[in-house]
């Protein structure tokens, strides 16, 4: 590629050769994603993939796609780049394993003011974190120079994954019964949702301070907290799915628990969540205080600590709990299910 360079194009904004920079140096994080079914390396048109369908019955491919949202802002302000990647990453494969399918590749899309090599392999370095987290391959992906579309040092991140599973193993709602139990598995934090309103709350992006400055009740300053990554529950959901029957899965993202327990339900059930079942995280805490917000309002918007939730039988409450647990997993016995309309009661 030494002939592909545009003096003209570089007065408009784009150098190419930044582009193939930033791929050598991203390459080796990419290719430690790489599980069995990739074909080929990176550099094609297309990402090639081939999937294990061995002993399925009916394989079904299940797909998610999500962005990181105005959490980057706290990357642009802070400088750091390392973990944004994750997010991304755990914001797809965390849905598509609600389905009780498993994670087989994963594309993102970066589009940026300016290709600064060394800030791009950053991301992408966080990226394959989250890859690896998840057992799914990072196959491709595409980086776009927009100068005069964002602000200096500024960019969006977006991507989408796939996975599979056998059409007779998918969670299906219509199995959930009265009495069934809700598990709850702790979130590292904010994850990554509601942060219009944590900007908002903190005034980040005016404050100068905001952001470095330490906080005694959590122990680090606010951006440390706030720009910890969204947790995989990938591989902990799935091993608990090999060994209990499990009816329903809820990753709680934007809207909290009201907008995202529900999915998961079927018609004529709802449940009822305990909120004295688990330590809400301090940082909650702390945001309702500075914002005096209404407690609906905050499971409304965050997860409050629960980053996913699984419907187990009740006779299965304990082995869940102890799978879940060897798995590096802290859960807790956060609700059941009552008669109802999808609806979510909190006591």
């Amino acid at each position: 590629m030494e002939k592909s360079f545009s003096e003209t194009y570089k007065s408009a904004g784009v150098d190419v050769t930044a582009g193939y920079k930033s791929v050598e140096l991203m390459k080796k994080s990419i290719q430690s994603t790489y599980t069995e079914g990739v074909i080929g390396d990176i550099g094609g048109f297309g990402g090639l993939f081939a999937p294990k369908i061995d002993g399925m019955k009916e394989p079904i491919l299940v797909s998610g796609t999500d962005g990181v949202g105005t959490k980057l802002k706290l990357a642009f302000l802070m400088n750091k780049h390392n973990t944004i990647g994750q997010d991304c990453v755990a914001m797809c494969v965390n849905d598509i394993v609600c389905c009780g399918a498993k994670p087989l590749f994963f594309l993102d899309y970066m589009s940026l003011w300016k290709n600064i090599p060394e800030m791009v392999a950053d991301i992408v370095s966080g990226v394959a974190n989250g890859c690896r987290q998840a057992g799914c391959a990072l196959i491709g992906g595409e980086t776009a120079e927009m100068p005069g579309m964002y602000a200096e040092n500024e960019y969006d991140l977006a991507g989408f994954a796939v996975g599979i599973v056998d059409k007779e193993k998918m969670i299906n709602s219509e199995n959930i019964e009265i009495g069934d139990k809700v598990i709850g598995l702790t979130s590292s934090g904010v994850h990554s949702n509601g942060f219009s309103l944590v900007r908002k709350l903190f005034h980040i992006g005016t404050d100068e301070e905001a952001l470095t400055k330490y906080q005694e009740e959590l122990g680090m300053t606010l951006g440390e907290c706030l720009l910890t990554p969204t947790k995989i529950y990938v591989k902990p959901a799935l091993e608990l799915i090999s060994k209990v029957h499990v009816k329903g899965i809820s990753h709680i993202t934007g809207g909290g628990f009201y907008e995202n327990m529900p999915r998961m339900l079927k018609k004529g059930v709802g449940l009822k969540i305990k909120a004295d079942s688990y330590e809400i995280p301090t940082i909650f805490k702390l945001m309702q205080k500075v914002g005096d917000i209404p407690t609906h309002d905050m499971y409304n918007t965050f997860n409050m600590g629960i980053g996913m939730a699984i419907i187990v039988p009740e006779n299965e409450v304990e082995k869940s709990l102890q799978i879940l647990k060897e798995c590096g997993e802290e859960a807790y016995l956060i609700g059941e299910v009552v008669e109802g309309n999808k609806d979510i009661t909190i006591v």
